[in-house]
Order: structure tokens, then C-alpha cells, then sequence
């Protein structure tokens, strides 16, 4: 017969620096979830495999006419970039870095673009004077 097991080590309470890590760790995962997204920031650049990829599909279905499903464009696609050299893949490595500069200074543009909206820009210009518009505006009301 077997008997209970014994357990060596007792059961602690976590630490309370533990504790702590994980609560600031959890509070900046809900910061991540509440900061909302800048949708006029520009687009990360793709990965030396995306831009692979983009020529590869096009390829594929040229000489694949009959294989319509998305993922066997993939599957094909990332066996043949784990199959290639360094070599190979220079091209494709080289327009991700340069893609990588642009993304990089369109980044800086859009940020001294927010940093100095507020200051710089002006409302937009109807082309009429101020005098203009109240005058069309009190010949609207008395109407």
C-alpha cells in the first residue's frame, strides 16, 4: 500500500514585491489596451519576408492557376525562403531596409507634424472675411 506523499515544501504566500511586479506589469497590459491607436501614423514597413512574399504570390499563381486557397500560397511561400541563402535573400533584405529609413523618417515627420499642430496650424480659410460671414449670417436671421 501506498501512503500519502509528503510534501517538502510548505505552501508560502507570494512575496510582496512579487506581488508588486505583477501588478505593474498588469497595469501597463490595461494601458496597452486603453491607448488608442493614431490611425493617420503611417504603416510599419513589411519584413524582408512580406516583400518575399509579394513577389512569390504572384509568381505561385501564375504557375499555379488551380490552387486557389490562401494558405498553400504560405505554406509554399515559407518553405521556400527557409530553403534560401543569405544570398537570396539580400535583395529582399535590402528593400526592408529601406523601406524601414522611410518608415523611420515619416514617423519623425508625423510626430513634429502633432507636436506642432496646434501651434502653427490655423483654422481653414473660407476666403472671406470675418465681416462677410456675420454680414451673411444676419441677413440669414432676419430672413
Amino acid at each position: 500500500m501506498k501512503g500519502p506523499r509528503v510534501v517538502a515544501i510548505a505552501h508560502k504566500k507570494p512575496d510582496a514585491e512579487i506581488l508588486r511586479k505583477r501588478k505593474a506589469e498588469s497595469k501597463t497590459t490595461k494601458e496597452r489596451a486603453n491607448k488608442k491607436k493614431d490611425s493617420k501614423a503611417p504603416k510599419r514597413p513589411p519584413s524582408a519576408f512580406f516583400i518575399f512574399m509579394e513577389d512569390f504570390r504572384k509568381s505561385f499563381k501564375e504557375n499555379h492557376p488551380d490552387k486557389t486557397p490562401v494558405s498553400s500560397v504560405g505554406k509554399a511561400g515559407s518553405q521556400k525562403w527557409k530553403s534560401m541563402s543569405d544570398a537570396d535573400k539580400a535583395p529582399y533584405v535590402e528593400k526592408a531596409k529601406n523601406r524601414k529609413a522611410d518608415y523611420v523618417r515619416a514617423i519623425e515627420a508625423h510626430k513634429e507634424k502633432l507636436n506642432g499642430a496646434g501651434a502653427d496650424e490655423k483654422p481653414e480659410d473660407s476666403g472671406k472675411s470675418t465681416s462677410e460671414i456675420h454680414d451673411e449670417a444676419g441677413q440669414e436671421s432676419s430672413s
